[in-house]
């Protein structure tokens, strides 16, 4: 039987994903990459998986995309690992520096900016080691474990899950587990059983992982049970579906 190819983020914040699928019976039916957003977000365009846990800003861009779990990487509080450094407050910065990680949080920094915010700024792509170059008058997107690196380097940090609930009163989806075929009841049934085993064992994976690469002021536990919402609720969804009606203005 072919195997089942899946991405995977490879973040701290789907740990506890990884660890149900590579602890239940459904890792013997699948080949599993681990990668960061965008590229998780390339291969399922590209074809070169079946299933992956994208950017929700992705959606629109494949021909056929189903949701097929109840899981998500989401926040209802701020989510530390998703936000805007800068030097100066909002109305003084004139370039944001775009975080190549991930397309939901720039789509989202842009619909804040516009939406919200109501800032004009210049939009700049970025290169690896970008956080560490910015100017006085410049700001970027940081996503990831990075952004929990340098969450304490700048005077204004400006958490955009946060300022999504503050404007819309919504929780907001980051990523989702998106397929661009019909995988079957069975597997879905399988697969939401593995992602929900990584949930419920989450001492267990915070036990047996090691997150020394963290900073020392952060509490791998604290971090997954208190900014990451995993369940993919109705309210999620208001959330989700607000957001790509926002995105439709732009050219994603």
């Amino acid at each position: 039987m072919t195997k089942i190819k899946i991405s995977a983020v490879s973040y701290t914040n789907t740990f506890p994903f990884i660890y149900g699928i590579e602890n239940s019976p459904i890792i013997n039916h699948i080949e599993l990459s681990k990668d960061i957003p965008s590229v998780c977000a390339q291969k399922l365009l590209d074809n070169e998986v079946d299933l992956g846990l994208i950017p929700v800003a992705v959606i629109p861009k494949l021909k056929h995309a189903e949701i097929i779990s109840d899981y998500c990487i989401g926040a209802s509080r701020p989510v530390r690992s998703v936000i805007l450094a800068s030097f100066k407050p909002l109305h003084e910065i004139e370039t944001i520096y775009l975080d190549y990680h991930s397309r939901s949080s720039v789509m989202l920094t842009r619909i804040l900016a516009k939406r919200f915010w109501k800032i004009n700024v210049k939009w700049t792509d970025t290169t690896e080691g970008f956080e560490n170059r910015l100017k006085e008058d410049e700001a970027a997107v940081i996503i990831g474990d990075k952004a929990l690196a340098v969450e304490n380097n700048f005077p204004y940090i400006y958490d955009l899950a946060e300022e999504w609930i503050n404007h819309t009163n919504l929780p907001f989806v980051f990523a989702a587990w998106v397929t661009n075929k019909n995988l079957g009841e069975t597997f879905k049934s399988e697969f939401n059983k593995a992602l929900d085993y990584g949930i419920l064992h989450l001492d267990d994976m915070i036990e047996k992982t090691d997150f020394s690469y963290l900073p020392e002021h952060i509490n791998p536990k604290e971090y997954l049970t208190k900014n990451i919402d995993f369940k993919l609720d109705d309210k999620m969804a208001k959330g989700l579906d607000l957001f790509l009606k926002y995105a439709s203005d732009f050219q994603i």
